[in-house]
């Protein structure tokens, strides 16, 4: 069975992106390239939410992530036509539990808090791994939104970035009934 690993980046005070979904206080380096690369190497699948791709689109990732399947959640967008991107308007629930099931590598969910929260709710999320950045926002979009039940974890990795950051790695421990 193949992980799904939630992953990214985030304020110290857990925000993906301000309210207006601008990432400016990103600050990339080297560490975070290397953790980067690594993680690549173990992914054949990209999963995003909708607006998660409009930002994406709008970095310059419209055509989807290179050398990997996109897929894309939503019910109103439609792909570029030259696209690698393939959109669900299907139950994500079920599409990613079908995905799980197929041989390949890891799978990964780019940003997407909301996606996220429905993927944890059934139980189909393995490995978190994000990098914390030493800001806070004060508001915007939220990381983790409002779940039913506990999700437990497991720490695997923890890191301190020579920017400041600190990227952390952590197993979902499925033992806990969901």
């Amino acid at each position: 069975m193949r992980d799904v690993i939630f992953g990214g980046a985030n304020s110290l005070d857990n925000y993906l992106a301000r309210p207006d979904h601008a990432v400016d206080w990103l600050m990339w380096g080297e560490d975070a390239a290397a953790v980067t690369a690594e993680v690549w190497k173990t992914i054949d699948t990209v999963l995003m939410g909708r607006k998660t791709y409009e930002v994406a689109a709008r970095m310059g990732q419209a055509n989807g992530y290179p050398g990997v399947e996109n897929y894309v959640f939503s019910r109103t967008i439609e792909a570029p036509t030259d696209s690698e991107v393939v959109i669900v308007r299907e139950d994500a629930v079920g599409f990613v539990r079908d995905l799980k099931a197929q041989k390949g590598k890891s799978i990964c969910l780019m940003g997407g808090g909301e996606l996220a929260r429905s993927l944890f709710e059934a139980d189909l999320i393995d490995v978190i791994g994000f990098n914390i950045h030493p800001v806070l926002l004060g508001a915007g979009i939220p990381l983790f939104h409002p779940m039913s039940r506990q999700i437990d974890l497991e720490l695997e990795e923890c890191r301190a970035f020579k920017n400041g950051c600190v990227y952390v790695l952590y197993r979902v421990r499925h033992d806990t009934p969901p």
